[in-house]
């Protein structure tokens, strides 16, 4: 019996065991075996331990429309740091803007005004003017989110700006006093950080605060956990007392702190939440660490530290084993495997770029992770 006239799960399975050498070396033998191999059942159990691939790890896929052979591709080069670089959009003034990529859409703060870009997808540029404008506040926005719904910003005029992405119509939150430094929104679940050593607790029901939270310290950063049981603050870390805490939803009461061991002013920046359990956070201590909430809270679960000593302003990541961070000095971003203990490859940027937003001292204050065939340095053919 020839390999080929096996029934297809099994024939599919077999193939699953191959290395990527040997599939490409099989594909040319024939138009037919080449349709077979190119299917993405082949590639999934190989693009599962990959990165940016878009299969997680409990085999979601993320990226049902583009082929896992080309993601199997991209992520030899992100690996190899083999790229084209590309700036799709310039301007004279210097500003520090954050940024966040929903679909094929580019969401980026410019001083009091988010502007939404669409990416034109043949050529993958970015449409030089914005499809939508989103205003109200009188001063810079200092971070803002995308819900399916709403776009939600915290600016340096303490006000809070809810604008509707259906209907173009907004609604303001008034209750910190100093700038908001952070915000995060789920299922209808807003939690705001700010300069004034509070965190607020709000609902898009109404523009009063459910809560308040004095933290006696400036607080940089907030989180809600993807289960909407609890979320998670982190400070400057200038008072006596660990920056990182777990609030209850519900009771707006102290859970637990993570870590003891946090030097004075290793404020936390940024915070991302892989699962429910998992909790991703970077600052001025220069360490991107993972914590898992079913341990320990005393001891995080693993940690990599940036090279060059710099403070890390942000992080993200794809959900499996990569992790993207944007440090402080020189503009650059790294790019991490969380199964290597060591920075995988970094970029260097001196001008404004999709993945990462740049001062004129090449500060990098936020990055935004990509589906394969969005990067903005561009992996696909080289």
């Amino acid at each position: 019996m020839f390999l080929w006239h096996l029934p297809d799960d099994v024939l599919y399975h077999i193939l699953s065991y191959l290395d990527r050498k040997t599939l490409s070396r099989l594909s040319q033998v024939s138009k037919a075996i080449f349709h077979v191999v190119s299917r993405d059942i082949v590639w999934k159990r190989m693009a599962k331990d990959m990165l940016n691939t878009g299969i997680t790890p409990n085999g979601t896929d993320l990226y049902p429309h583009i082929l896992l052979k080309e993601r199997v591709k991209r992520s030899l080069n992100w690996c190899a740091g083999v790229c084209k670089r590309d700036t799709p959009l310039k301007w004279k003034t210097k500003l520090l803007p954050w940024l966040q990529l929903d679909g094929d859409t580019l969401y980026l703060s410019q001083a009091a005004d988010i502007r939404a870009y669409r990416l034109q997808q043949n050529c993958r540029r970015i449409q030089r003017k914005p499809v939508q404008i989103y205003s109200g506040h009188q001063a810079d926005v200092c971070r803002f989110v995308l819900t399916d719904s709403h776009l939600i910003s915290g600016g340096s005029d303490g006000k809070i700006l809810v604008h509707s992405r259906r209907s173009h119509t907004s609604m303001q939150l008034s209750g910190h006093n100093q700038e908001i430094n952070c915000i995060d929104s789920k299922d209808g679940l807003i939690v705001s950080g700010s300069r004034d050593q509070t965190t607020q607790i709000w609902s898009l029901a109404s523009c009063c605060p459910k809560g308040v939270i004095p933290l006696y310290d400036r607080v940089w950063s907030v989180a809600i956990n993807p289960a909407l049981s609890s979320f998670v603050t982190g400070t400057a870390c200038c008072e006596n007392s660990t920056p990182l805490l777990v609030w209850d939803v519900e009771r707006l009461e102290c859970v637990c702190s993570l870590g003891s061991e946090f030097r004075r002013g290793a404020g936390v920046l940024d915070m991302v939440f892989e699962t429910p359990f998992h909790l991703l956070t970077c600052g001025y201590d220069t360490f991107i660490r993972l914590w898992d909430l079913r341990l320990s809270p005393q001891k995080y679960v693993m940690e990599w530290e940036e090279p060059h000593d710099s403070a890390l302003y942000c992080i993200q990541t794809d959900g499996n084993h990569m992790i993207a961070s944007g440090s402080s000095y020189y503009g650059v971003v790294r790019l991490w495997d969380k199964r290597r203990t060591e920075c995988l490859q970094d970029y260097s940027l001196w001008s404004f770029s999709p993945c990462g937003a740049v001062t004129e001292k090449g500060q990098i204050k936020e990055i935004s992770m990509y589906p394969p065939d969005l990067s903005k340095w561009d992996v696909r053919n080289h």
